[in-house]
């Protein structure tokens, strides 16, 4: 459980970036600065959350594509409406959890850490429904 302590720590703190700009808007309304730092950061967050799927030289290749799967396609849909991104990034962290639970190395993942992994991608997408509801009606 030791190796597993910070892991879980750091991602719980990785949250609150979310929550911020989940809570901000509704103490000064919705803005489209608001709406863009959200969404940066998720791209930030989903593309450090696929890298940990990386593991170079000791996967095959389709399970190497499949780690940059939920990525690759941002800069593409990064001319889509904002809403449109959002609903891609919160899918992808789904996506991106479903890989990490078929990779061999999840049954030796602590069982906190699996469920903080649950809990995480939970708190993310329903952070990214609401910012999809601000930038919808944002006021």
């Amino acid at each position: 459980m030791e190796k597993f302590v910070n892991h879980i720590q750091l991602g719980y703190l990785g949250l609150l970036p979310f929550l911020a700009c989940v809570a901000w808007p509704l103490i000064t309304g919705s803005s489209a600065v608001n709406i863009a730092f959200f969404t940066f950061y998720s791209i930030a967050i989903l593309a450090f959350m696929a890298g940990n799927l990386w593991r170079a030289g000791q996967q095959s290749y389709a399970d190497a594509i499949k780690a940059v799967l939920p990525v690759i396609p941002i800069a593409f849909i990064s001319f889509l409406p904002p809403t449109w991104i959002l609903a891609w990034l919160a899918g992808s962290f789904w996506l991106v959890l479903l890989l990490e639970k078929s990779t061999p190395q999840w049954q030796s993942y602590h069982v906190d850490y699996q469920k903080m992994r649950f809990v995480l991608t939970s708190a993310v997408f329903v952070c990214h429904i609401l910012v999809i509801g601000m930038s919808v009606y944002p006021d």
